[in-house]
């Protein structure tokens, strides 16, 4: 069989127009339904990536926030260390034995009638 022509004369009658006006009805209602769901999911992918680089955001800055905070954690560690030596040094210059100690190591300080000698810490050569 080879393709003929239509040879089907359409009519011009009242149910004819109702039901042109009916699928033009249809197919407006079916561009306007696809319309709202392509800016619908637009939407839907714009928020979702909005919410994911602000998620990013959040994960980063929270992560350069803990790496600050056990910095600040290891600083503080050695400034309490620091203040227990300084408050053992305080209580320590507090005694004159020890004050007396360092006035004789450092600055040769003798007691009365006492001598000092300095001695060269090189080994002598021969």
């Amino acid at each position: 069989m080879s393709m003929k022509e239509k040879t089907v004369t359409r009519l011009d009658s009242h149910y004819m127009r109702q039901y042109d006006a009916y699928i033009g009805r249809q197919q407006r209602r079916k561009k306007r339904l696809i319309r709202r769901l392509v800016l619908f999911s637009a939407i839907v992918v714009m928020t979702i990536g909005f919410m994911t680089t602000y998620h990013i955001r959040q994960h980063t800055l929270q992560a350069e926030k803990k790496e600050q905070y056990e910095q600040l954690e290891k600083q503080l560690d050695s400034l309490k260390a620091e203040e227990t030596k300084l408050n053992e040094e305080i209580n320590l210059l507090n005694d004159d034995d020890y004050i007396l100690e360092i006035a004789r190591t450092n600055y040769f300080f003798s007691k009365e009638g006492e001598l000092i000698f300095k001695i060269l810490d090189e080994s002598p050569s021969y």
